[in-house]
């Protein structure tokens, strides 16, 4: 390994946890590539389904995604954030999947059970304890699933990770092979379109999620 590579894999192991869990799992450490699902799964089948639009394909999907990370774990050379890294393959896990299927997924939430368990909405579901809260909070979780069905697969991707997994149009770019200015543009276009579909129930003075619409 050069002083260079070396140098940046020891600066993104001082930043980042995950990279550092992940040399773990490099080095075959027990339990590191467990723990390493268990922070990203949940999330990560979150994200696919609404991209993919089936729980049982979103669910293959991830499995993949971790397969294939444990399978490269030997030749892990950290070049960026560890959930960069997983994402840009779970994107093109994805889009592949998407292709081979003719670009026509189910409908997201179209017959899956227990589905809104796996969507990123669940994080702003339960936090009121009440019945009404819950039903409220369930009625958005499906009203923003139907939204984000108005976007293609790249706005689905780049929305869901800017807003859910917080990250940047730097990040973003990276994953989805794009310039930071082009996220930039697809996000806004992708706002645009959604704040449209969630005006009328807006206006009934209901609030949307934070920043989404």
């Amino acid at each position: 390994m050069s002083r260079q590579v070396e140098t940046l894999e020891q600066q993104l192991e001082a930043r980042d946890p995950d990279v550092r869990l992940m040399v773990q799992v490099r080095a075959d450490v027990p339990g590191a590539f467990e723990t390493l699902v268990d922070r990203y799964q949940n999330r990560l089948v979150g994200i696919l389904f609404h991209l993919v639009g089936s729980r049982d394909e979103a669910e293959d999907l991830c499995q993949e995604v971790f397969l294939r990370i444990y399978k490269a774990r030997k030749g892990y050379r950290p070049k960026a954030k560890f959930a960069t890294w997983l994402f840009t393959i779970a994107n093109n896990l994805a889009l592949n999947h998407l292709r081979g299927k003719g670009r026509n997924p189910s409908p997201a939430g179209g017959g899956a059970t227990g589905s809104q368990s796996l969507s990123p909405m669940a994080r702003l579901e339960g936090r009121e304890g009440t019945p009404s809260a819950q039903m409220r909070q369930a009625e958005l979780s499906d009203l923003v699933r139907e939204a984000l069905e108005v976007l293609n697969e790249d706005q689905k991707m780049a929305v869901l990770l800017n807003k859910f997994e917080e990250m940047s149009y730097a990040e973003i770019a990276a994953i989805m092979g794009r310039s930071p200015a082009a996220i930039k543009s697809l996000l806004a276009r992708a706002r645009n379109q959604l704040r449209e579909r969630l005006e009328p129930y807006l206006q009934t003075g209901h609030r949307g999620p934070a920043g989404l619409a």
